[in-house]
């Protein structure tokens, strides 16, 4: 009959407890404290205005066109699942009100959100990883540059400033997406849609969005930055980055979303009330 030893069910649970410490503990800490060093080297001067318009292109090319595409089904659908719920109520007088307002408030920065994580800190973070595992950074420091402000600040910045000109983007489109499925597939007229959407929507629900756009760009950034100036392990860990960033950014995104949203209707009345 064999015995186990004391020490032995300790030593196998260690692992565990080390790996919910650096989950819960370690990697918040050091993400605030990276987030904090680039926010102190934003405002060093000069900012790198070339390095910030050649990734605010790069950017957009990765995209524009993918955005458009996704805003247009995206508002199709809410446009007919929206208009079959509320008809089923009898308010089809409010069906361009209630698909428009769901676009602009929510949908267009989700869109955006997802499209600048999955595009653009994808390719920051597989950038700055590269860099790190050739140990480009590493030798910026020795010559005394500091590859936040080189590097991370002008991708972060682009990163919101884009977001900002996508959430317009997937608006417009995923409202004239709406409005064509509304109005030819489900019998709706256009000046009912027009008159329901301006008497129920508002300026602030723009400036809500817009906010929400940017913020999603700067974590974008802060995220790949993180994951992309800790990668390890050669070319598979900086893969492993890559994955872990989309993944991060998405929740991160989320959570934020639904912060702003419930702040918003906290402090925002809605039109009329």
């Amino acid at each position: 009959m064999t015995t186990a030893r004391p020490g032995a069910a300790s030593s196998r649970l260690r692992p565990v407890a080390d790996g919910a410490v650096n989950l819960l503990i370690k990697e918040p800490g050091r993400f605030f404290g990276l987030s904090l060093d680039i926010f102190r080297a934003l405002f060093k001067w000069p900012f790198q205005w070339r390095e910030f318009i050649q990734q605010a292109w790069f950017i957009v090319g990765v995209t524009v066109i993918p955005t458009a595409l996704v805003a247009i089904p995206f508002g199709a659908v809410l446009a007919l699942q929206m208009g079959g719920l509320i008809r089923q109520m009898g308010a089809q007088s409010y069906m361009g009100a209630t698909s428009v307002i769901a676009i602009v408030r929510e949908a267009s920065p989700i869109v955006t959100a997802l499209l600048i994580a999955g595009a653009a800190g994808s390719a920051m973070c597989a950038d700055l990883g590269a860099r790190k595992i050739r140990e480009e950074i590493d030798a910026m420091e020795v010559l005394g540059i500091n590859p936040l402000h080189r590097l991370v600040v002008p991708r972060m910045m682009a990163c919101a400033f884009v977001a900002l000109f996508l959430n317009g983007m997937v608006s417009v489109v995923g409202i004239v997406g709406g409005y064509v499925f509304n109005v030819m597939l489900q019998g709706g007229t256009p000046g009912a849609y027009l008159a329901s959407f301006s008497g129920m929507a508002q300026l602030p629900d723009l400036y809500q969005a817009e906010f929400k756009a940017f913020v999603f760009g700067l974590t974008a950034g802060l995220v790949a930055a993180y994951k992309g100036l800790n990668a390890k392990g050669g070319p598979k860990g900086v893969g492993d980055a890559v994955n872990q960033t989309v993944v991060l950014t998405f929740v991160l995104l989320f959570l934020e979303n639904f912060l702003i949203s419930t702040i918003y209707f906290e402090f925002v009345p809605a039109k009329g009330s």
